[in-house]
């Protein structure tokens, strides 16, 4: 179905920053597919007796969650061949349930945004096998990672140009963005199928990355499980706060004063992005994988302290709307960001396990996204009238507090086990 062309040749650092361009490029593409909806506000459009967006969110996201489940298994059991073509269907899969969107009446058409999330939910564990394994590969996963909050500001802009120049509906924004983003991604998965594997430097210094059976699934688990269990417990809340300044970052702009202000997405995500590029990117220089994990769980502390103190000044009226959504959204990623980047990435090459990270990424998300979805529904259930920028910015002060003692234990937990296993050697 799709080609594989012959793989780039050149220098380490060369391949490393042709994978991190490329990769960074095709996810961008892919979330066009996912995030355009959120630009609109679906004003005084109930089901029920149920916001209709909230339920549009809720839909989408239990998809994503069921993908993150399955995807435990596929991910971890996923070969290295054929990969654009199932990243070619899923997407597809994914762009024409928005066209289903468009032309079905509510409430119907609220089922397919689960026929949108599972496919899509699939994605990042096949985009992130092209690259795990490497020396590089700090550098080139942060690259991807910040590529959904670059997108996610960038595919939302793009959303909310249509509607304001071409008069685009808000049940058409999300087919025509895809429309937009569909022959670039093309382009972009035959460039990153030219990425060639691991070499010899990089699986004696990462570890080969080999499909997980059941077995050895299992075995990794129980061999970490404590400090696996506090990482997917921190991972939720990041998952929670992190989905719910996405999906409902139009309400808490429009609550602040900003309308019809699409630029306003990019303008707090650019730096964002750029910020957490420099800061995990800057890990691929500790070549001593135990030292760089200890380093993400800094990273990751700090996040917790910067999303807690911004919120506190927030809501004292010591910084503005803008810094605050900056600023939170800067430590909620720096939360985020290192699990889907570095952290699993380095656990593996640490403790020399045969297995991959997808495994890893997919077992935290499938929690982090039941967390997003207990909120949701919660929400709905029991008709909490919620004033988004009064919510968020009240959990986050508790998120920070109890974030920062789980990243202290699951640092101390890692340091622990890694003394018990030089032990051994």
């Amino acid at each position: 179905m799709f080609l594989t062309p012959s793989k780039v040749k050149g220098s380490s650092l060369q391949v490393n920053i042709y994978a991190a361009i490329t990769v960074f490029l095709a996810y961008t593409m892919i979330f066009g597919f996912r995030k355009s909806f959120t630009v609109a506000t679906f004003d005084g459009i109930t089901v029920a007796g149920y916001s209709y967006k909230t339920l549009l969110v809720i839909s989408q996201v239990l998809g994503y969650m069921l993908a993150k489940f399955y995807g435990i298994k596929y991910i971890a059991e996923l070969k290295r061949t054929g990969r654009a073509s199932v990243i070619i269907l899923l997407t597809g899969i994914a762009w024409f349930s928005w066209l289903g969107f468009a032309l079905v009446p509510v409430p119907y058409n609220i089922v397919f945004l689960f026929i949108n999330g599972f496919p899509l939910g699939m994605l990042w564990g096949v985009v992130f096998s092209y690259i795990e394994g490497r020396r590089g590969t700090d550098f080139i996963g942060a690259t991807l990672a910040v590529s959904f909050i670059f997108a996610s500001g960038f595919v939302r802009t793009a959303g909310g140009w249509l509607m304001l120049k071409f008069g685009v509906t808000e049940f058409w924004v999300p087919f025509f963005t895809g429309l937009l983003f569909a022959a670039p991604l093309l382009l972009f998965l035959y460039l990153m199928e030219k990425i060639p594997p691991p070499d010899a430097e990089d699986i004696a210094d990462r570890t080969a990355r080999v499909p997980m059976s059941k077995i050895q699934r299992r075995a990794f688990v129980r061999a970490f499980l404590p400090g696996i269990a506090a990482c997917i417990l921190i991972y939720t809340f990041a998952t929670i706060f992190r989905d719910i300044r996405d999906n409902f970052g139009a309400e808490m702009w429009k609550e602040m004063g900003f309308i019809n202000q699409p630029a306003i997405f990019s303008k707090t995500e650019t730096p964002i992005t750029l910020i957490i590029l420099v800061l995990i990117g800057s890990m691929v220089m500790i070549r001593n994988s135990y030292k760089a994990l200890l380093t993400a769980h800094i990273f990751i502390g700090i996040g917790f302290l910067f999303a807690g103190l911004s919120t506190l000044l927030f809501i004292q009226g010591s910084l503005s709307a803008i810094w605050w959504m900056t600023i939170v959204g800067l430590g909620l990623y720096m939360v985020y960001i290192p699990f889907n980047a570095v952290f699993f990435e380095r656990l593996i090459a640490t403790f020399k396990y045969a297995g991959n990270v997808g495994f890893l990424i997919y077992l935290a998300d499938s929690f982090g996204y039941i967390g997003s979805v207990g909120v949701l529904l919660s929400k709905e259930v029991f008709k909490v009238k919620l004033n988004w920028v009064a919510f968020f910015s009240d959990s986050v002060m508790v998120l920070s507090v109890v974030g920062l003692l789980l990243t202290v234990f699951s640092a101390w937990y890692f340091k622990w086990k890694y003394k018990q296993h030089q032990s051994v050697l």
